[in-house]
């Protein structure tokens, strides 16, 4: 592998992110640490507590949180309490569980100075529809915005400013970490970019195809924009499973154990390869 800054990007995707724990405990176990840290939404929840931990032992902080009860009430209301709440409001969600899941795990009265290694998290700004990335303040309420699924959880106001998921403008943010130096970078992406899209067949399909077409596109391009020099490795989930396309497969936390345990082989089979290169 080359030398210099090594970042670590932790793209979007709701309870697949689980895949990123494992892709983790292999960096880790490679001997690989981040210079800098950037996330979008679960990635953004994941790489914050990477940020302030830069170790093996994060993983094992993440793989308890992510089987945690506390996990499971971020999505946890039921069908009737979401959509009463979806008819008087815009959103499924209340954003009070996954508040507190960050201030257990972070503190609420964290900054981004305070974590261990530089992190960046993004999010939409819907005033000035445009991209927004947070890297000083306190994080708790940064971390919110960017995973404030649009639908699920109600916009993070922030300063006068309202913030939604930063998968909207830019879920596996390569460019961004190119823009702040970095040379070697491992991207931690929850399986969709791995799969070939078919034209949809059910109504709500047809929002998940264009999202996902904006989305690869951006990382395409980026990916296709690389400077010279620049090394990026796209580590794998070892496959994900056919209900993970299913509309609600946001709320399947039962799933975790078995996603972190195939991204962990099939990334550190990656990473093996690579480092003998």
């Amino acid at each position: 592998m080359a030398g210099g800054p090594v970042a670590f990007v932790l793209g979007g995707g709701g309870v697949l992110g689980a895949v990123e724990v494992g892709m983790l405990r292999a960096l880790f176990r490679a001997r690989i640490r981040p210079d800098m840290v950037l996330g979008t939404s679960i990635g953004a929840v994941n790489g914050a507590l990477v940020a302030a931990d830069p170790s093996e032992a994060v993983t094992d902080r993440l793989v308890r949180l992510w089987a945690s009860p506390e996990a499971s009430e971020v999505y946890g209301d039921s069908v009737a309490r979401q959509l009463r709440r979806f008819a008087a409001r815009t959103h499924l969600h209340s954003p009070r569980p996954l508040r507190r899941l960050l201030e257990s795990e972070l503190g609420e009265e964290t900054t981004f100075a305070d974590l261990k290694v530089p992190f960046r998290c993004c999010a939409a700004n819907i005033e000035r529809a445009a991209e927004h990335w947070f890297h000083s303040g306190p994080v708790v309420p940064a971390v919110l915005a960017s995973a404030s699924v649009p639908g699920l959880l109600p916009p993070k106001e922030i300063d006068g400013q309202h913030y939604i998921d930063g998968g909207v403008v830019n879920s596996i943010p390569v460019g961004e970490a190119v823009a702040l130096g970095a040379q070697q970078i491992f991207v931690l992406q929850v399986g969709r970019i791995e799969r070939e899209l078919s034209p949809p067949r059910r109504p709500w399909e047809i929002a998940q195809v264009a999202f996902e077409i904006a989305r690869r596109h951006r990382f395409a391009r980026e990916m296709a924009a690389l400077p010279e020099g620049v090394e990026v490795h796209v580590l794998p989930t070892g496959g994900l499973e056919p209900r993970d396309d299913s509309p609600w497969a946001y709320r399947d936390i039962a799933a975790v154990g078995r996603r972190i345990s195939r991204a962990y082989t099939a990334s550190r089979r990656y990473l093996d390869t690579a480092l003998e290169r």
